[in-house]
């Protein structure tokens, strides 16, 4: 009896949802990318504005790196049921939504840009906080289909 019967959502147990593994999917790629980042930053230059450090077009720092790594954390450590994708979900849409706001305003700023922001990032952040939103509101299963005895 696999996880997708009735009889088995009936004993507790569930199928993965498709958001679930958006969440996932979105987390491990974050955490790839933030690892990646310091093979181009090293460590120095913590908040350093420097448009030609870059990871496939994305301008990055060390400090970058690191928020790409929890982000990728966080969609690892909250994939494992529907609700807590759906809270990852939320996570990425306002965190994505205002980063994606900031970086409209400092991308040309090197003072205020501590992430080292450029367009190709805030493309990204746009489209990062729409996953969220795909992950945060994606249909629930109807849960009351159940076997009944």
């Amino acid at each position: 009896m696999t996880a997708s019967t009735p009889a088995a959502r009936s004993a507790g147990t569930t199928a993965r949802q498709p958001h679930q593994y958006l969440a996932l999917a979105i987390g491990v790629v974050y955490l790839l990318v933030g690892l990646a980042g310091f093979l181009v930053t090293g460590f120095d230059g913590f908040t350093e504005h420097d448009h030609s450090q870059t990871l496939l077009g994305f301008a990055i720092n060390p400090l970058h790196n690191i928020v790409h790594i929890v982000i990728g954390l966080a969609g690892i450590a909250l994939w494992s049921t529907a609700s807590r994708a759906r809270t990852y979900g939320w996570l990425l849409f306002v965190g994505y939504g205002a980063t994606f706001v900031y970086g409209l305003i400092v991308a040309d700023n090197p003072d205020a840009n501590v992430l080292n922001i450029n367009g190709a990032d805030n493309g990204l952040h746009i489209v990062s906080a729409l996953a969220g939103l795909a992950i945060a509101l994606w249909p629930r299963r109807d849960r009351d289909r159940t076997v009944r005895a």
